[in-house]
């Protein structure tokens, strides 16, 4: 498999300590642009360019702190997504599958009125380069199994199983 596409506009990182692990956090001075796993298919390493810089990533840091903790269902932190309209497309379709529910690939590509594109949702989707925060881990097969994740099913697991801990609709926890 190929390696994911890393922006070219990405001038500066930091890390984060997670329940995951150490997250590597990417961006430029305006928005996020890359968070990374420490281990599965895509993990990788700050290219030399890049600037080590804590302070531009304080509020994705702040935020995913909170989701870890179970206080935070929806991000507000700037992102900045490159790719073609097509993953443009399944990545806002992602942002709207509610914390702590499921959707499959299938019903992805049925939103954007392309129901033959479940395998090209599944590409865009293992293109996103902003898991979590975009969240591709919501995404499963047809039949309700775990499929790929660049971070790991165990990740995407642990993902799943922390949002159904904490999930809460219309303001009771389910």
């Amino acid at each position: 498999m190929d390696k994911k596409f890393i922006s070219q506009h990405i001038t500066h990182y930091c890390y984060m300590d997670s329940p995951l692990g150490l997250l590597m956090l990417a961006g430029c001075r305006r928005g996020l642009r890359l968070v990374n796993f420490p281990k599965g298919s895509q993990a990788r390493k700050p290219l030399p360019h890049w600037q080590s810089e804590q302070s531009l990533f304080a509020h994705a840091k702040q935020e995913l702190d909170a989701y870890f903790a179970g206080n935070l269902q929806v991000f507000t932190t700037p992102i900045l997504l490159e790719g073609t309209i097509f993953q443009k497309q399944v990545w806002q379709a992602l942002c709207g599958v509610p914390y702590g529910q499921l959707a499959s690939y299938g019903d992805i590509a049925n939103s954007l009125q392309k129901p033959g594109a479940a395998r090209a949702v599944g590409g865009a989707n293992n293109a996103n380069p902003i898991p979590i925060i975009v969240p591709c881990h919501r995404i499963i097969g047809a039949d309700k199994s775990l499929t790929g994740f660049g971070g790991g099913l165990p990740v995407k697991k642990f993902l799943l199983d922390h949002e159904a801990k904490y999930a809460v609709i219309e303001g009771r926890l389910i």
